[in-house]
């Protein structure tokens, strides 16, 4: 499926502010993907490649030269990307969480952002430690788990509770990767190359002025860090998944027209084939769909000066659940479709199915948000952290 890029303008037609670099990085990304699963992570010239595509300066605020583009723009970037390969579509989508950093101080936001704006965060925030105050900050020792892009990133954090009142919400500490031990534990069926190793710290004291509540009050004021915070990181994620399973069907659809092992008519000359396709592509169309509209609402909002809604920023959860729901569903038929060829290691519908069933596991993307959303549609308090 062809799509296209503008720092507002390129990036709303869904390309990158920095066209040829994004098409450099997505060739980089298609010629080493099998290098990611081996290494169970992408390495960091891949992540510098991200960088001179602008993934990271995307959620970057204005003020300290980052291109703060709006949701869609940005998502659109990470669905191409994952079409190539879910695990790199996965880190690079982790250059969203730079909106959770915009709730430290200016301060520290322009010590962060001295050096530039292509800043790459990660973080595993649980399960949440205990954290010692000390005179100026908190003493930070544990283990955390499903830190995404860890081993590429600049700056890590990890979640601390103090007893401050978080809204519920942990407090994360950041730290400087010499402060941080990675744990590489991470043996899974799909996203392999992700890298969501465990963090392991010992001991390091963490200024307050560096820790932050993540989804808590801006400290910037552009529009961009007005979008709900945690829903946007569950969009990024399902998006992810929308990509893995636009690259199936494609790849099912282009697959129509070549005889089968048996000497059986030609997929694209079966009805049954067919309409298994159609199916697949109207479901996860109207998927899309749905997902860029809520999006495309709430940016409207928060643009105008408003705060999204109750209703806004559950339909931002709803259509983030859906589409990843239905990205995986799309591409178990897509697998059907393919036959016997689909089991292959040398082929690429093994490594979709795989991929494409992680998304729909994470906390942001599981059956609950459905729960979540009808409880806001009829009036009636969804469970907490929902909204």
């Amino acid at each position: 499926m062809t799509q296209t890029l503008d720092a507002a303008e390129t990036a709303a037609a869904g390309q990158s502010p920095s066209g040829s670099a994004f098409d450099r990085a997505l060739a980089v990304v298609a010629r080493r993907r099998a290098e990611f699963e081996e290494k169970r992570h992408v390495p960091r010239d891949v992540i510098d490649e991200f960088k001179s595509a602008g993934i990271y300066r995307a959620s970057a605020p204005k003020q300290f030269g980052g291109d703060a583009l709006p949701p869609a723009a940005f998502l659109r970037l990470i669905e191409r990307i994952s079409a190539v390969d879910g695990s790199a579509g996965w880190v690079a989508s982790f250059g969203s969480s730079l909106i959770y950093l915009a709730a430290l101080p200016l301060e520290t936001q322009a010590e962060l952002y001295a050096d530039g704006p292509d800043v790459v965060f990660a973080a595993g925030l649980f399960p949440v430690q205990p954290a010692e105050r000390v005179t100026g900050g908190h003493r930070v020792s544990g283990r955390w788990k499903f830190a995404s892009g860890c081993k590429g990133a600049d700056i890590l954090g990890v979640g601390i509770k103090d007893g401050a009142d978080g809204g519920g919400r942990p407090r994360t500490a950041l730290l400087r990767p010499g402060q941080v031990e990675i744990a590489e534990n991470w043996d899974v069926i799909g996203m392999r190359g992700t890298g969501s190793h465990d963090l392991v710290v010992e001991g390091a004291v963490v200024p307050e002025e560096w820790t932050f509540v993540r989804g808590g009050e801006p400290t910037v004021d552009e529009p961009l860090y007005r979008y709900p915070a945690v829903p946007y990181a569950a969009q990024v994620l399902a998006v992810v998944g929308l990509g893995v399973a636009r690259a199936a069907l494609d790849h099912v659809i282009a697959q129509g027209g070549r005889a089968g092992y048996t000497g059986a008519p030609k997929p694209a000359e079966r009805a049954t084939y067919r309409i298994a396709v159609g199916r697949a592509e109207a479901r996860l169309r109207s998927a899309r769909a749905f997902f860029y509209e809520a999006t495309e609402e709430v940016w409207a909002t928060v643009v105008a000066g408003d705060p999204a809604s109750a209703g806004q920023t559950s339909a931002l959860r709803l259509a983030s659940a859906h589409l990843a729901k239905t990205s995986f569903e799309v591409v178990r038929a897509a697998y059907q479709l393919g036959g016997i060829a689909a089991i292959a290691d040398a082929g690429p519908m093994q490594r979709y199915l795989r991929d494409a069933s992680v998304v729909p596991q994470h906390a942001f993307l599981q059956e609950g948000m459905y729960d979540g959303a009808g409880a806001v549609l009829m009036g009636v308090q969804p469970f907490p952290g929902y909204l």
